[in-house]
């Protein structure tokens, strides 16, 4: 039963009741958003192989600080900042590779073979598109486009302002439909 409460509480109420010590709640968030983490994470650049890790890293450091969280943005965006720190701390100790996968699995197979190719190519162009433009802009344009954040939130994931952010994302779309055409 505790359970289900925990599947229809907000991630404001499920960080309250970890801050007062329950770990199903801890657990809770990890369900529901270590998917959509580690796809942001790939698609900034971790190796697939790498995701556990640095899943698990972004999670201790998000625990560890969750007092810090003040709740002046959403959780999901906070979380998803500090994912971007941890691959970035990776990244200059040496352990990432550059990989990017636009949702981390292979592209859908179709029955027709041309439409298969089609969007192979498609997603091949968009993958090239994507590590061409600067690294705030991708940040954004992944937050917003992949999971889905408003403004304020992938702001906040990216370091940014809302407003910055606005811009980033715009011409991140700019530059990408000029690139794949």
């Amino acid at each position: 039963m505790a359970a289900i409460a925990f599947e229809l509480s907000s991630d404001e109420d499920l960080v309250a009741a970890w801050r007062r010590g329950d770990e199903l709640a801890a657990s809770e968030l990890v369900h529901r958003h270590a998917p959509a983490l580690g796809r942001y994470l790939v698609a900034l650049g971790a190796a697939s192989s790498d995701v556990e890790d640095i899943l698990q890293d972004a999670f201790f450091r998000a625990f560890r600080r969750v007092e810090s969280w003040r709740g002046e943005g959403s959780f999901r965006g906070w979380l998803f900042r500090i994912g971007a720190n941890v691959l970035r701390d990776r990244f200059r100790q040496g352990k990432g590779r550059t990989v990017l996968s636009l949702d981390g699995h292979d592209v859908a197979h179709h029955a027709d073979p041309a439409a298969e190719l089609v969007a192979s190519d498609i997603e091949a162009r968009l993958s090239a598109a994507l590590l061409r433009l600067p690294p705030m802009q991708r940040a954004v344009f992944l937050l917003r486009a992949q999971q889905g954040m408003d403004y304020n939130d992938a702001a906040r994931a990216a370091g940014t302002t809302p407003g910055a952010a606005r811009v980033h994302y715009h011409h991140a779309v700019r530059q990408l439909k000029e690139w794949i055409q």
